[in-house]
């Protein structure tokens, strides 16, 4: 059975940092995987923050986290990082990672994620 457990989620102040960390289990072959993270504001539905290849070479950023967030996976770890920097209050939300099942490209696509992670709380305040 896969599993996706996220970490490193918390309070932090305006233009601070945070690193997320997503690591698989129950997968022998996570290299085979996009990764993806999502997040979902009170009220607001689930959207796709950042995503990453199988290999790393094809990254895709939400136009509100460009030049922000940087996101990074260790295939041999079975792990994928999401790097936060500059945080605004904006960006509070529960934070979700995924996987899909695709090589080749970046799926920006929520529908085509098949795992999911129960989501880690980052909450941006003063």
């Amino acid at each position: 059975q896969v599993q996706l457990v996220e970490s490193g989620g918390g309070l932090v102040q305006p233009g601070g940092s945070l690193r997320l960390s997503c690591t698989a289990s129950g997968i022998t072959f996570f290299s085979a995987l996009a990764m993806g993270w999502f997040r979902q504001a009170p009220g607001k539905e689930r959207v796709l923050t950042a995503a990453i290849s199988w290999n790393g070479s094809n990254v895709d950023y939400a136009d509100s986290v460009k030049g922000r967030f940087t996101i990074s996976r260790d295939n041999g770890r079975k792990t994928v990082y999401l790097q936060m920097n500059s945080l605004k209050p904006e960006d509070t939300a529960v934070y979700y990672c995924a996987a899909a099942p695709i090589r080749g490209r970046v799926p920006r696509v929520t529908a085509e994620y098949r795992y999911w992670g129960q989501g880690t709380q980052v909450t941006v305040s003063s």
